[in-house]
């Protein structure tokens, strides 16, 4: 009798994977999306700790560097014979001997080494401690390096994008936070109770998606006080973006609710005795959590553009507070843009979170689409 070769057939990796396993393998073959997860990532490392990316003072003044634009890094020094290194020249400001216009011209017989790892200004990590320590540092602080250039009162424009990066980032996460919460105990007890508390519910829902958004926006912030400190107005304006952002998810998470309260999963957890609270929180909400974190990244760009929004009309929060949109401030006319059109490098940031963020939400939709494999 011939003998028998018993092989050990591996299953299919599909056949045996998680959920969370197949939306990564999804998700990973969107390529934008993969860009867009790099960018987001690095600009949220960048808002935990904006004192070491940036390289002055964000609130230090300089008469001498008003409208100061921007400066160049060099990587090789010809003018001072062939050497390597990153360095930049100080810019030597002269007139214009008929307009009086200021003229900024690179002085290449001053050259200024960068160092990386270098010590600054002193800042707070995390409110732990506090340290001086920078990715980018200059030397010379009589001639400082200006990424960005410098505003009216000679502020290092790139610093204040880069700390600016702290609240306008976190503004839109803490948003989403209390929407979520909202949402999903709203949606969640309409959806599976249903009856007169879906009734009542779905009208409130209805309410709020009816209301206009930017005046409800505009005359909430503008009710708040003015003297009020810079903390307690970030917590007002993110509670404000969170009291109109609810609804929609709320009624997606009532629409899940509803389709799956009759399932064989959920009847035999109730059979079995299982509480109502941990049926919803243990079986129900886990079988749709990838479309809520779906949601929840589609939604942090829009918080965002409505804290810039209104700090940009001067209703949201206001200086010496730093965000994107008290930035945009400084370029709110024609004048200042065709002065220093580096003023508006705070909407480029705003520009590239908000692109990065609507890609990794898309991506991550289309990885959740159970029917898009």
């Amino acid at each position: 009798m011939a003998d028998i070769t018993v092989t050990n057939i591996q299953p299919d990796r599909a056949a045996v994977a998680s959920q969370w396993q197949l939306i990564w393998w999804a998700f990973r073959r969107h390529r934008l999306a993969m860009v867009a997860l790099v960018v987001t990532v690095m600009m949220y490392i960048v808002a935990l700790v904006p004192g070491f990316f940036a390289i002055n003072d964000p609130n230090l003044q300089n008469a001498r560097a008003t409208f100061h634009p921007p400066q160049k890094l060099h990587l090789i020094d010809t003018a001072n014979g062939f050497s390597f290194g990153p360095h930049y020249y100080p810019m030597k400001l002269t007139r214009d001997p008929e307009t009086l216009a200021a003229i900024f011209k690179e002085d290449t017989t001053k050259r200024v080494d960068v160092q990386f790892f270098g010590r600054g200004y002193e800042y707070s990590v995390f409110g732990l401690f506090n340290t001086n320590i920078h990715l980018i540092a200059s030397p010379d602080k009589t001639t400082p390096l200006l990424l960005f250039g410098a505003d009216r009162l000679g502020r290092d424009v790139f610093s204040r994008t880069v700390q600016g990066s702290q609240i306008s980032l976190s503004i839109g996460l803490v948003g989403v936070f209390f929407s979520l919460i909202l949402g999903i105990v709203l949606g969640g007890i309409s959806g599976y109770y249903g009856g007169r508390i879906d009734f009542f519910l779905q009208r409130v829902i209805d309410f709020v998606l009816s209301l206009p958004t930017i005046p409800i926006w505009l005359a909430m912030a503008a009710a708040l006080p003015q003297d009020w400190p810079a903390t307690l107005q970030y917590m007002m304006i993110t509670i404000i973006l969170s009291l109109t952002g609810w609804a929609q998810l709320a009624r997606v998470v009532r629409g899940r609710f509803l389709s799956l309260r009759t399932e064989e999963f959920v009847a035999a957890a109730r059979l079995d005795g299982v509480r109502e609270r941990r049926i919803i929180f243990r079986h129900m909400l886990p079988s749709f959590a990838s479309h809520i974190i779906a949601s929840i990244t589609l939604a942090v760009p829009a918080m965002i553009l409505a804290e810039t929004s209104l700090s940009f009309l001067g209703l949201g929060l206001q200086p010496p507070t730093i965000s994107w949109g008290v930035l945009l401030r400084e370029a709110q006319n024609i004048r200042s843009i065709a002065t220093a059109p580096w003023l508006f490098m705070p909407g480029c940031a705003v520009v590239v979170a908000v692109m990065a963020l609507n890609l990794l939400g898309d991506g991550l939709r289309d990885a959740a689409d159970p029917y898009n494999k």
